[in-house]
């Protein structure tokens, strides 16, 4: 029942990587500390993948392997054993933008149910995790969410959305294993809420298999988390939800923008983090109903996690709370956890070198827009660069 005071031992953060790997993360990270650079880079690299120039082999032994674990499933096994050694449990993330078709929604419903076969097998993780817009067409959640009456052919195509998710939940449930469904756009997003809470009715009586998502920098998700959990309570049911700070900012404000609403965005940093540290302290209120997967890179989140705990008398591997990053960034936050006997899964990104550029694009933007984020990366890379010189 041990909080912790920071997570800045950088011996404990990078003794798992190479003193190759720890100098190529600090020269990403030291690009990315130009913001005009890294928008040159990014748009560059986009360019050169659309007209098919090789460049295969550079990206992949530079930006790729900070931040994915393979090409496959099998690919990263190696980057997983190599977390499970230091008590790090993997979230396997297909990061694969498929287009918007019945054929690409099978396959992906293919692909996750042969995942929880393959990681069942394997035991180095608990979860799995999928996207709602992976599974369904996004302008059919739309229509749902805005009750737009349903042609017949639609109503069929809704029923094989609903099929998708409990097939993944079923089985997940048949190997205990829990499923983390993503988040989407706000005005897509409550059919899905919707579908998810039955979810929870049908798998979550025993042990917490279904996670529905919660972004904080949406105003009302406080709101939300209580009424749900009041919607919930005659049903008896473990209530697991991830909370992330959010992923589709500007894209809200610029459609509240255009549409003329007000946008569902906190102001500011400061009321997001605040609404994510309510709807955190609200759920540790009420742990005997939830279970909480925090998805956080903010120190002041976790720490204000793990002193929660301490006050609470939980036990810091208490199964109702885990915290997670990113594969390749803040390993100092994961790591110093792990060390302490906390819950940690990285979400590891996997998928054809191609196929997830999109995906490292994001990672790209996400290491230069969040305030702090790249210098505190390069900062904590170069001080383990320099000790591990001294140590010499």
């Amino acid at each position: 029942m041990n909080d912790l005071k920071d997570f800045h031992d950088t011996s404990i953060a990078f003794g798992y990587k190479t003193d190759y790997e720890l100098k190529r993360a600090y020269f990403l990270f030291k690009l990315l500390t130009y913001p005009l650079l890294a928008y040159i880079g990014k748009h560059v690299l986009s360019f050169l993948i659309y007209i098919r120039f090789p460049i295969d082999f550079i990206i992949k032994k530079t930006i790729f392997e900070q931040f994915c674990g393979g090409v496959n499933e099998k690919d990263c096994y190696k980057v997983m054993n190599k977390l499970n050694q230091n008590n790090i449990k993997c979230v396997l993330d297909y990061s694969v933008e498929g287009s918007d078709t019945e054929n690409d929604f099978e396959n992906t419903l293919k692909r996750t149910l042969n995942l929880i076969d393959l990681i069942r097998k394997e035991d180095l993780t608990s979860f799995i995790v999928f996207k709602p817009s992976a599974v369904g067409r996004f302008d059919l959640y739309f229509k749902k969410a805005e009750n737009l009456p349903l042609k017949e052919i639609e109503i069929a195509e809704w029923k094989r959305v609903e099929d998708r998710f409990d097939k993944i939940c079923a089985k997940a449930e048949k190997n205990s294993i829990s499923v983390l469904i993503d988040a989407e756009e706000s005005w897509i997003q409550e059919p899905i809420d919707n579908l998810i809470e039955k979810l929870m009715i049908k798998y979550n009586k025993k042990s917490c298999i279904v996670y529905n998502t919660i972004q904080a920098y949406r105003s009302d998700r406080l709101e939300y988390l209580k009424h749900m959990h009041i919607r919930l309570a005659d049903f008896n049911v473990k209530i697991g939800i991830k909370l992330v700070r959010g992923a589709y900012m500007e894209k809200e404000r610029e459609r509240a923008k255009t549409n003329n609403y007000k946008s569902p965005i906190c102001e500011t940093k400061f009321i997001t983090d605040e609404n994510f540290n309510n709807c955190m302290n609200y759920m540790f209120d009420n742990l005997h109903d939830f279970h909480l997967f925090i998805g956080s890179h903010n120190e002041k989140s976790n720490i204000l996690a793990t002193k929660i705990m301490s006050r609470n008398q939980l036990r810091n591997n208490d199964n109702r709370v885990w915290y997670s990053q990113l594969f390749g960034m803040s390993d100092h936050i994961s790591f110093n956890l792990a060390l302490n006997g906390f819950n940690v899964a990285k979400y590891l990104p996997f998928g054809p070198l191609r196929d997830v550029i999109p995906y490292l694009i994001r990672r790209l933007d996400e290491n230069t827009s969040v305030s702090g984020q790249t210098s505190r990366e390069l900062d904590l890379i170069s001080n383990e660069i320099k000790r591990r010189a001294l140590k010499d």
